[in-house]
């Protein structure tokens, strides 16, 4: 009996025993809590005791920084079949129209990165949208649709366009320049007139093509004739006679002419040469007067005559030739043409060369006084002050 007792006593104390092991695995199996993290998409499984989502990330050594965002509240309590979304930042370097600047996201695509940036859809991107974030090596370039005013040949449109050059723009809009073309670029109120196609675009630009056609030809053209008059005091006042007939020379030319915008410019003589002279027309004017009705009218004249006319002394063979051709050889003439004296100075010329210390006018002084006048501008520009009739004189 008591052998008995001693036997039940000591299963009694091993079934306690299973109880507590067991009682104690339930408690450990119940307190466990499946959890799953995926960091930027990539998944981990595991199980913890830990409380809180904190707690749990920092069991299986994963860290969370300032940028990164997280689908759930690091404080927040840890409950079985937990999933925690964990997004890292990444720092992007990008360049948007020129300018640099670092762009941090949480996203995993270039495309992330664009709607971050809240860009146009027109803007234009170096790299493919699906381009991973964590594989990028080179800086993302954007280049974001500028709006530019286009005027070729007068017709005007307005641009959205990612072009950064004047080039780029016109092969964008199939505008071809030939060589003689020109463009102005205005930015503002700045005008860059004839500007290199290389010029960069900016917004608000405002870009002209000029469409200029260059046209260069050879051309004779017929050169006037001068009319010269010469007094006659054999002809009747009055009258006229032409001694010399007059002859069209000729010129060779070549001419250049630009059209600007359809607009045509005035021509530009390049060479001209002359290939035949004109002959001036010689005409005689008479200068006679009507012999006088009365003696009193002709003591008169002779009278005057005798007051105006100057005596014609001693005068070289020179100076009488080219004075009759000039003015027949009246050295006294005034006709009223703005020509004087027997060698037909103008009033400016008698001047000039000192007549005035002579007579106020030509006409006025004798012929010697009119000869030393002569020579005085024939000793600083020859005998080319008397064009025509030293020519037919054989004087030069």
């Amino acid at each position: 009996m008591h052998l008995l007792k001693k036997s039940w006593v000591k299963y009694l104390a091993q079934a306690v025993a299973v109880a507590v092991v067991i009682a104690g695995a339930v408690f450990y199996i119940s307190g466990q809590k499946s959890v799953t993290v995926a960091v930027d998409g990539d998944e981990q499984t595991f199980t913890t005791r830990a409380a809180t989502v904190q707690d749990a990330l920092e069991q299986e050594g994963i860290s969370v920084y300032e940028r990164d965002e997280m689908s759930v509240a690091a404080s927040s309590e840890l409950s079985d079949e937990q999933r925690i979304e964990i997004s890292r930042n990444k720092s992007v370097q990008v360049s948007i129209d020129g300018t640099d600047r670092v762009v941090h996201t949480t996203g995993m695509t270039v495309a992330d990165v664009m709607d971050e940036l809240k860009l146009d859809e027109k803007s234009e991107i170096s790299l493919g949208e699906d381009i991973e974030l964590v594989s990028l090596s080179d800086e993302i370039e954007i280049i974001t649709p500028k709006d530019v005013t286009l005027l070729v040949d007068k017709k005007k449109q307005t641009v959205s366009t990612t072009a950064q050059t004047v080039k780029e723009l016109l092969d964008e809009q199939k505008v071809k320049l030939d060589k003689d073309d020109e463009v102005n670029v205005q930015v503002g109120k700045d005008t860059d007139k004839d500007a290199k196609t290389s010029t960069k675009i900016e917004e608000d630009t405002k870009i002209e093509v000029i469409v200029v056609s260059v046209k260069t030809w050879d051309e004779k053209r017929d050169i006037d004739f001068d009319t010269e008059k010469v007094e006659d005091s054999k002809l009747e006042k009055g009258k006229t006679k032409v001694k010399t007939e007059g002859e069209k020379g000729e010129r060779e030319l070549t001419l250049r002419q630009e059209t600007r915008n359809g607009k045509k410019g005035e021509e530009e003589v390049l060479k001209s040469k002359v290939t035949k002279k004109p002959v001036a027309e010689v005409i005689r004017v008479g200068t006679k007067k009507p012999e006088s009705s009365s003696n009193s009218e002709g003591s008169d004249s002779k009278s005057s005559d005798s007051k105006t006319k100057a005596p014609t002394g001693s005068i070289s063979s020179t100076w009488a030739a080219l004075a009759k051709c000039e003015s027949g050889g009246n050295w006294s003439i005034n006709t009223g043409n703005g020509y004087y004296g027997g060698l037909q100075f103008s009033a400016s010329s008698w001047r000039g060369a000192g007549g005035t210390k002579y007579a106020p006018l030509p006409h006025q002084a004798s012929p010697q006084e009119q000869i030393a006048t002569a020579e005085k501008l024939r000793a600083n520009g020859g005998w080319g002050h008397w064009p025509h009739c030293s020519s037919k004189l054989g004087l030069r």
